[in-house]
């Protein structure tokens, strides 16, 4: 098989056991590097009341000196106190659920060792990170909705964080890679042939097209898109207990979209992966709601591992539409715990082993590695696996080896030179 074939070679995953899931190149949604600042102005608490339906704090963030009487949900901030700006303990769930997922990219080669049994079911990180992006995206719109020009800054922070990494894959796989491999002729022909419209409206997953494998996994790159155009608005504007029950419809639309309509849909399909989303945003409704004592949080995070180990054992078993739910419920629990365990006088051993420096750096670097692993893996191919194929076993876990490595190299570089000055930009659309 030569670069062309390896490189441009259309993408199709076997499929999948579980009911509603058919294209199981499942991926990392966007759990954004900068939304862990959940908001970049601290409380101001000169003044606490209880409000209709919450506790009502007045936040720096609008400028006001006290508390209305009748307060605008558009000029207040709910976050709790012990709820930290700065969570580092996310770079490390990011960390583990983009190794996860890149190690099921790879789990062909991991056949007959005794990471398979553990590696096929690697696509379940898509659900921690759709977890992680839904708390994230919601607190930064609950925390930051009564800033001056919010659309703009919001929006404008999200095209800095997505669009450049995303436009780099395009070019270097529809006109880099091409010219270099194959001429000119064949770029021309690449790019004439590519879906230009759905790849530029991020509809790529709504939609019954083939993409090639490089291309592939921007599927949830579009639920992220689409998520901060429909969510957005609709956060801003509800009052949140009114947020609670729009999100937890929300999170009950994917597993009764799979029942009825999933093999309507396209495996792809937004409807069928809100799950996540829902939960994230659950909980950062929820925590801004209910001004419950730590102790209380600790049992919703206990309970909801307790679900979460109930969603596995379903899916060891034979899985259904509901699995997805139940193991993006757990990862609310996980969520929740590295919350928690970062409020003691000394973090919990699960946050500590979340924020070992290694982990942190994948963390960092988790969206351009997504954005760009199985382009490196298909650069590779003539190059490693090829050659290394003859080796069995010993030969696909250096090729293994080799694909983590060059990934993870090429996202650092990519890091470093490319995305970490784009998003310096940043500093023009800050929420005030």
């Amino acid at each position: 098989m030569g670069h062309r074939d390896l490189l441009f070679g259309y993408h199709r995953e076997p499929e999948s056991r579980f009911p509603g899931y058919t294209y199981c190149d499942f991926a990392l949604a966007i759990a954004e590097q900068d939304l862990q600042y959940l908001d970049g102005t601290a409380l101001n608490r000169r003044k606490v009341t209880r409000g209709t339906d919450f506790t009502v704090v007045t936040s720096a963030v609008t400028g006001g000196s006290g508390v209305s009487p009748v307060p605008s949900v558009a000029t207040l901030s709910l976050r709790p106190s012990w709820l930290p700006a700065f969570i580092p303990a996310f770079d490390g769930l990011r960390a583990v659920a983009i190794i996860v997922v890149l190690l099921y990219h790879c789990h062909p080669r991991l056949q007959g060792t005794i990471f398979e049994g553990f590696i096929v079911w690697g696509w379940t990180g898509v659900s921690l990170f759709f977890v992680l992006s839904g708390f994230l995206i919601t607190g930064i719109i609950l925390d930051s909705h009564g800033s001056p020009r919010f659309y703009t800054n919001f929006f404008a922070r999200r095209f800095l964080r997505i669009w450049p990494a995303y436009l780099m894959l395009l070019f270097l796989y529809y006109w880099f890679f091409p010219f270099v491999f194959s001429g000119y002729r064949w770029m021309f022909h690449g790019i004439a042939a590519a879906p230009w419209l759905f790849l530029l409206l991020f509809v790529q997953n709504l939609w019954p097209i083939s993409l090639p494998g490089a291309i592939g996994p921007t599927w949830s790159l579009a639920i992220e898109q689409q998520f901060y155009l429909f969510w957005a608005p609709i956060a801003r504007r509800l009052p949140p207990r009114w947020l609670l029950l729009a999100a937890t419809a929300m999170l009950a639309t994917s597993p009764i979209v799979r029942i009825f309509w999933g093999n309507r849909l396209t495996p792809t399909h937004t409807l069928t992966h809100l799950d996540g989303l829902a939960v994230g945003s659950i909980i950062a409704i929820a925590l801004r709601v209910f001004p419950w004592p730590l102790n209380t949080w600790k049992w919703v995070a206990r309970a909801a591992l307790g679900v979460g180990a109930a969603g596995i054992a379903l899916m060891l078993n034979h899985g259904s539409a509901w699995t997805d739910t139940l193991i993006s419920i757990g990862f609310g629990g996980m969520l929740l715990a590295g919350l928690l365990g970062q409020t003691g006088i000394r973090p919990t051993l699960y946050c500590r082993a979340l924020t070992l420096p290694p982990l942190l750096f994948v963390g960092k670097i988790s969206y351009g590695l997504y954005v760009t692993h199985i382009l490196v893996f298909s650069v590779l191919g003539g190059y490693v696996d090829k050659p290394l194929d003859h080796f069995g076993i010993p030969g696909n876990l250096a090729i293994v080896v080799i694909r983590l490595a060059a990934s993870i190299g090429f996202a650092a570089m990519m890091w470093y030179r490319f995305e970490k000055p784009i998003l310096g930009l940043k500093r023009y659309f800050n929420f005030r």
